[in-house]
């Protein structure tokens, strides 16, 4: 993975938000972080851009479609997965960032289809590293152990649902 980095001057941000776009639409990007410097006429937006070399931007037929999850689960699990997605909207429009960065969608299908109900199971997930268990993991798992034991009805599901010693 590589780092292409962008300087946004506030006062002047065309020609170099043009530059950026350009970038942005031309490569796979795997993740943008940006932070605001503070330096009175001389304030900008420092933009760190994350990107695949050499892949470039899937075309638009070879893109994965986008699963519709309320078509692949059950009704009472895409209910959870309503609430988690509806938690995950608010903690990323409170940080200012991208929903898809707390958790993707389908880690949310597969907190529910796995009954997770502890960090350990939150980490178990692809994708998922310590940092954002740490972060977000007790908001979720609030929603998952009230909602998980009404999806089976009180039966025994999977070792993910044991706590672990995990407090929410």
């Amino acid at each position: 993975m590589k780092m292409q980095f962008f300087s946004i001057p506030v006062l002047d941000p065309e020609s170099a938000g043009h530059a950026l776009n350009v970038f942005l639409a031309s490569h796979h990007v795997v993740q943008v972080d940006r932070q605001f410097v503070a330096d009175g006429a001389g304030s900008m937006w420092s933009v760190c851009v994350s990107y695949i070399d050499g892949e470039g931007r899937p075309e638009p037929e070879k893109r994965q479609k986008r699963i519709d999850y309320r078509e692949v689960l059950p009704a009472h699990e895409f209910a959870v997965f309503d609430k988690l997605r509806t938690l995950r909207k608010e903690l990323a429009d409170a940080e200012g960032v991208a929903a898809y960065n707390l958790f993707t969608n389908k880690q949310l299908a597969d907190m529910i289809r796995r009954r997770i109900v502890s960090l350990a199971g939150l980490k178990s997930l692809d994708g998922v590293g310590d940092g954002r268990v740490e972060k977000y993991g007790k908001a979720f798992l609030r929603i998952l152990r009230q909602e998980i034991p009404a999806l089976d009805n009180g039966a025994a599901v999977s070792e993910d649902h044991e706590t672990n010693g995990d407090s929410a």
